[in-house]
């Protein structure tokens, strides 16, 4: 991490602690519009950033747009300007058949294959694990909201169109429960850098039915429930 933050063009202040971060510019849009005083910070190359108030503590919801590289950027930047905690509130593919559209995954872990994390460390291979006290706290506010979820490690793809049954079959038979494309990104940097982390991931389709995936308008009443749930969690976590 070098430098000041050259892709969100905010300064300190202008970016809470604790912070939520979606692929999904309308998904950031969604979640700036259930804080309180909310007011773009950042518009920069489409990495949307919010800040305002839930019950009163201040929150950061931002843009990391799609993959490894993308969200890699704008964590280090986010840390950069302060950030202490970040929660990705995203989607995945399910792998197992009794898992539905709409449910949540709470990842405790991420595998990946290379990609972003070599970068930083290409000698070795991590192990990518969100904070335990963060994934807790995930679990109290998810169950509060009355959303029905599974836990379990995930796989995060570099390449959204490889995903195959043979490639579904392969990693469920390893144990992961779905696959998304941030989160072994997001879980290894926060090791890294001392930043705690989390994910909630709402399921878009399920791989192993080839049911399709839906749309982003589907998914709002959802992400309604998921991001209160994440916000509700955010406050509980000691920093």
């Amino acid at each position: 991490m070098i430098g000041q933050p050259q892709h969100i063009k905010s300064t300190k202040g202008d970016v809470a602690e604790r912070v939520v971060v979606a692929g999904d510019p309308a998904r950031v849009v969604q979640l700036s519009r259930m804080l309180e005083r909310s007011k773009l910070v950042n518009e920069n190359r489409g990495f949307l950033t919010y800040t305002g108030y839930y019950n009163g503590t201040p929150i950061t919801v931002s843009c990391h747009g799609v993959g490894g590289p993308s969200s890699a950027i704008v964590f280090e930047e986010l840390v950069m300007l302060g950030a202490k905690v970040i929660v990705r509130l995203g989607t995945t593919g399910a792998f197992l058949k009794h898992m539905k559209v709409g449910e949540v995954v709470i990842p405790t872990g991420a595998a990946y294959l290379g990609g972003t994390l070599a970068q930083y460390i290409p000698d070795a291979h991590i192990t990518p694990v969100p904070s335990f006290d963060v994934t807790n706290e995930l679990v109290n506010a998810v169950k509060e909201e009355g959303l029905t979820y599974h836990i379990g490690p995930v796989f995060s793809s570099d390449a959204f169109y490889a995903e195959d049954p043979e490639f579904v079959k392969r990693w469920a038979s390893k144990g992961y429960i779905s696959v998304e494309m941030e989160c072994a990104t997001i879980f290894g940097l926060g090791m890294l850098r001392g930043v705690k982390t989390g994910a909630v991931l709402l399921i878009s389709d399920n791989l192993a039915e080839m049911t399709p995936m839906v749309d982003a308008e589907y998914l709002k009443p959802y992400v309604e429930k998921a991001g209160r749930a994440v916000l509700k969690a955010l406050l509980r976590i000691k920093l």
